[in-house]
């Protein structure tokens, strides 16, 4: 992705938060030049990924097939020194955008509509070598437990969510017509390095292209403590 383009939609989910007044931690709003500074003090924020990441997942068509986020607060499965067994993440979906398909091996989470159109989830039970199954799948939505086949859609409309397993295929996409929409996210902790399975091939973080400053930096690319 150009830099440009990954500051523009920083930007339009800025404003989209600001519509549904969502309001963000400071260090989502820090600049290049405010990270210079920022002493050991801040190293949960690093080490632990918490920010803005935007990628189009290293195919180039982010506005096919793309995703924009935060990681609002997160543990780490690979440092003892943070505790905490859960994240939480807020994401701008936009309509025409795919959440491609893919599960995670060890995470479960809650996806929570939080605003603007409705998502459509497509939903598969995974085999223990990363295939989909044919077996019906179990849905837990707001409370109420139930099971559709195989592949079915599932509609989640503002302030509806859904419990999503390990080992449970899911894609989504916004409902035409509907609006960009926020997507909340509470789950276990989340890795990004190595607990995503996606269904075809894909990389997980954009290669980018320098074609003008940094609006803010991603969760990737914080510069160490002095």
């Amino acid at each position: 992705m150009k830099r440009s383009e990954i500051n523009k939609v920083i930007k339009e989910m800025e404003a989209l938060l600001e519509k549904h007044c969502f309001q963000l931690p400071a260090f989502c709003h820090w600049t290049p030049a405010d990270w210079e500074d920022k002493s050991g003090e801040y190293d949960e924020i690093r080490d632990n990924m918490l920010g803005w990441d935007v990628t189009d997942y290293g195919m180039g068509k982010f506005d096919e097939l793309g995703l924009a986020l935060i990681t609002l607060r997160n543990g780490n499965p690979h440092n003892d020194k943070y505790k905490k067994p859960y994240a939480e993440k807020i994401i701008m979906v936009k309509e025409g955008q795919v959440s491609p398909m893919h599960f995670h091996w060890l995470k479960m989470e809650d996806i929570i509509n939080r605003g603007g159109g409705n998502i459509v989830f497509r939903l598969f039970n995974a085999t223990k070598d990363g295939e989909k199954a044919d077996t019906d799948v179990e849905i837990n939505k707001d409370g109420r437990k139930y099971r559709v086949k195989a592949g079915s859609d599932v509609v989640l409309k503002p302030g509806e969510s859904m419990t999503l397993y390990p080992y449970y295929y899911h894609e989504f996409i916004i409902e035409p017509g509907s609006g960009a929409t926020l997507i909340g996210e509470v789950s276990t902790c989340n890795d990004d390095e190595k607990d995503n399975r996606f269904y075809e091939e894909l990389g997980r973080f954009p290669t980018i292209e320098e074609d003008e400053p940094p609006y803010r930096l991603l969760c990737t690319e914080y510069p160490k403590a002095k």
